[in-house]
């Protein structure tokens, strides 16, 4: 199994451009505050808004030239939900300080099936180098919230291991607000990759990537069909899972003849010192073929921990091992309080 390392922290600042891009449906929109001596400045954080109030002007290119640009992005896209077919995968560029997505519980970012929706990869160079510590960087810091991420595919990508279907993030922080997740893919077998909805490898200074108010339905990968990280600690609340199935076959490391994966049919976690809370959530009608039908939890040193409190779990059918029932855990300690696990 892959070993996640810790290294140390670098923090990096941008000032985003403000020019407008009309033609494209983007917007952007410098941030002003007033200094204490009233004087005006402006930050470093750039608002921008997609479209100009019709569904035809929210286009792919534009959310691609928002998230490059960085900073709080709304979306006018009109008074009704609309979906906005992705024609290539948005990435996050890592001078960045904040990304923030912001769809008004209105706005559907689709990968068509044919790609990866949302990127952040604080070592990939393409992406602007910043620092040889760069997997334990402090910034970006990307957040989704009130949005929808459909039909989303990374089958085929091989950067830091592939997966991540809706979004693969490394480095900075990720946190997942008051969204939905719908039918994301990865790739089909493997013994550790995954992520059929989001994949996260790295955090600064191994802070929980935090999932709250949100919904993984329909996820397909070789591992961890909603959620998979390697290194990554995790605290989700308030949160549902359903219908997540990890399809890999042949566990981890690879039984010979095998591809390898089927574990985690929501959530995998493989890694040392890790920990996830679960709180107040719902995980039903997940599945895998091989280990942990809801929850594959893996510390290779024993140190990692698991606490599950006021959630439901049922119905999560792991058709090779497990546990307890759709748990596969192996850590130092598991805790389980006002739960239904069954």
């Amino acid at each position: 199994m892959i070993r996640a390392g810790v290294v140390a922290a670098a923090v990096v600042a941008v000032v985003a451009s403000a020019a407008p891009v009309a033609a494209s449906g983007f917007e952007a929109r410098s941030a002003r505050t007033s200094t204490t001596e009233g004087a005006e400045r402006v930050s470093t954080v750039a608002r921008a808004v997609v479209g100009s109030g019709t569904p035809a002007s929210c286009t792919s290119r534009a959310v691609v030239r928002a998230v490059a640009r960085g900073g709080v992005i709304t979306f006018d896209c009109g008074p009704g939900p609309v979906t906005i077919p992705m024609e290539r995968t948005a990435k996050v560029v890592n001078t960045s300080s904040r990304v923030v997505l912001d769809g008004d519980g209105r706005v559907a970012l689709s990968g068509q099936g044919e790609r990866r929706i949302l990127y952040m990869n604080t070592c990939d160079r393409a992406q602007t180098w910043t620092t040889s510590h760069c997997d334990d960087q402090a910034e970006p810091r990307l957040v989704v919230k009130r949005m929808r991420f459909v039909d989303g595919n990374a089958t085929g990508e091989r950067t830091d291991g592939g997966g991540g279907g809706a979004i693969f993030a490394r480095g900075g922080r990720l946190k997942i607000l008051d969204s939905t997740f719908v039918d994301n893919r990865c790739d089909r077998t493997g013994p550790d990759v995954g992520g059929g909805a989001v994949r996260v490898l790295d955090q600064h200074r191994d802070s929980p990537v935090v999932v709250r108010r949100s919904t993984f339905t329909g996820g397909r990968c070789s591992n961890g069909s909603a959620l998979s990280s390697i290194g990554v600690s995790w605290r989700i609340s308030s949160s549902t899972f359903t219908g997540n199935r990890a399809i890999g076959r042949g566990a981890n490391p690879a039984r010979p003849g095998s591809p390898g994966g089927g574990s985690g049919g929501a959530i995998y976690l493989d890694g040392n010192a890790i920990h996830l809370e679960i709180e107040d959530s719902t995980l039903t009608g997940n599945r895998a073929r091989e280990g942990g039908g809801a929850i594959f939890f893996v510390s290779n040193d024993r140190t990692g921990t698991m606490t599950i409190d006021g959630s439901r779990l049922t119905d999560n059918p792991s058709a090779g091992f497990e546990t307890l029932p759709g748990i596969f855990f192996l850590g130092a300690r598991r805790t389980i309080t006002d739960s239904v696990v069954r």
